[in-house]
């Protein structure tokens, strides 16, 4: 029987994570894992889904500009073609970041097939039992479809973002079920490829725990874009409708029916914990099967567990922070624990909504706060961009003018946030952050410019007045 010390099962980000700090520490580690290394975000989740948001992105800036003296005129626009370039993208990256990495790393061995757990010290993989010391579950998650009326009836007309990543051709018309981050980028995916979507949203707003203002101005741009976007949906069943898909809803109390050669599922995920043999070891779960962990990841005695099969944020980058903190928790004895105060996370639209720290209402519960609304367009390089769609909302500690927030709907809102989440990890004040030069003209003045909205009314300074 082989023994270890350390076994990983899962290989994705916090999977990787974990097998690069036991590799540090000269730990005997073992990693399993079932299915395309790299986990979800490479091979189909952030790397593709950006890979085509950008392309589509590209394809809209050049149709649609504000530049005097400037026309284009589109030569060739082949969906199938931009998939195809995806999967090379993807292809590489599986090769250069986490197959070339796993080769480099000289006290990690990889099997690529599916564990279970025996009991806390023994694990069999494909019919072969292991005995280890410590172990790490990092199997993540997968799209979850809600148990609707008729769901079985249009099986093969139903996409996640895996099915939604390999079709031959956009579909001609889509409905989605959904409202968050997932939803919102395939719908714009979508439209922008020239289809027609229909979006379904159970809360009263799309991103319903993003700040409403931002929220509803997003609304508003992809509406503005041909996404046709319904909220407070209550989903009744799904019907054949020919080739296509019939959802039956009911809309803010009326019934209604829409029609879509697909329909879409972004509706959660699920944790990869099915047929892992958890009941065989002291690891628990949650009503929703993700396994529950201590703050330092710890699941069970010996077992630790990190990245989307503990639940949300299901981030990559909190993934992998999870994945690291819980091998060095385990390897080292050490009770490390995660600020997820300072977590910045975006939807990838165009344009993009970003946002860290507290919201409005989450301030509210636990001081007394102010906060100010900035519009895009009082930042000259948005006005230089043609970019002034969108708001900037700063949430400020109203007593100690410690930021507590930030939030962010903007062009490359992506790239300024992580300012953002440097200005409330350092506690920064309003004060601090108006006293730190910017560059002009750039979109993360904004930042600055929020900051200066606490002062007095920004539309009567002048560019670079501070």
């Amino acid at each position: 029987m082989n023994e270890y010390d350390f076994v990983i099962i899962g290989g994705g980000a916090a999977g990787f994570a974990a097998a690069l700090k036991a590799d540090e520490l000269d730990v005997k580690t073992l990693m399993v894992n079932r299915g395309p290394i790299g986990g979800t975000c490479v091979n189909v989740g952030c790397v593709p889904t950006k890979y085509l948001l950008t392309a589509l992105e590209l394809k809209k800036r050049a149709l649609v500009n504000h530049y005097s003296g400037l026309g284009f005129t589109l030569k060739e626009f082949d969906f199938r073609k931009l998939l195809d370039g995806k999967d090379e993208l993807v292809k590489k990256l599986r090769r250069e970041k986490y197959e070339k990495v796993l080769e480099s790393l000289e006290h990690v061995d990889y099997i690529n097939g599916s564990g279970r757990f025996k009991s806390n010290h023994r694990i069999v993989v494909d019919g072969r039992e292991i005995k280890f010391k410590k172990a790490l579950i990092a199997t993540g998650a997968k799209p979850r479809i809600l148990t609707i009326d008729g769901v079985e009836d249009v099986k093969d007309r139903i996409l996640t973002h895996i099915e939604a990543l390999e079709i031959e051709k956009a579909p001609d018309s889509v409905v989605i079920i959904g409202g968050r981050a997932q939803a919102l980028e395939f719908a714009q995916i979508f439209a922008r490829a020239g289809r027609e979507v229909t979006l379904l949203q159970r809360s009263v707003r799309i991103m319903p725990t993003a700040e409403p203002e931002l929220a509803i101005e997003l609304e508003d741009i992809l509406g503005e874009e041909g996404v046709n976007i319904n909220t407070s949906v209550k989903i009744r069943r799904l019907e054949r409708a020919g080739e296509g898909v019939r959802v039956h809803a009911e809309v803010k109390g009326k019934e209604k029916v829409f029609e879509g050669q697909y329909v879409f599922f972004a509706t959660g995920r699920s944790p990869n914990t099915h047929g892992l043999g958890l009941e065989n070891t002291n690891v628990k779960t949650n009503e929703k099967g993700f396994v529950i962990v201590d703050e330092t990841l710890k699941a069970g005695k010996n077992i630790y567990a990190a990245g989307d099969v503990v639940g949300e944020p299901m981030l990559e980058t909190v993934a992998a922070k999870e994945g690291f903190t819980a091998a060095t928790n385990a390897l080292e004895g050490k009770n490390i624990k995660i600020d997820y105060r300072v977590v910045p996370e975006v939807v990838f639209t165009d344009p993009q909504l970003a946002s860290v720290g507290l919201t409005d209402g989450e301030a509210q519960r636990i001081t007394r706060c102010s906060c100010r609304t900035v519009e895009i367009s009082n930042v000259p390089k948005a006005l230089i961009l043609g970019e002034e769609k969108g708001l900037i909302k700063m949430v400020v500690d109203a007593k100690t003018k410690e930021i507590l927030g930030v939030h962010i709907l903007a062009y490359n809102a992506a790239e300024m946030i992580h300012e953002a989440a440097m200005v409330i990890r350092n506690r920064m004040t309003v004060d601090e952050v108006i006293d730190t030069l910017h560059v002009f003209p750039t979109m993360s003045e904004v930042i600055k410019l929020a900051a200066l909205s606490f002062k007095g009314d920004i539309s009567k300074m002048p560019c670079c007045a501070l």
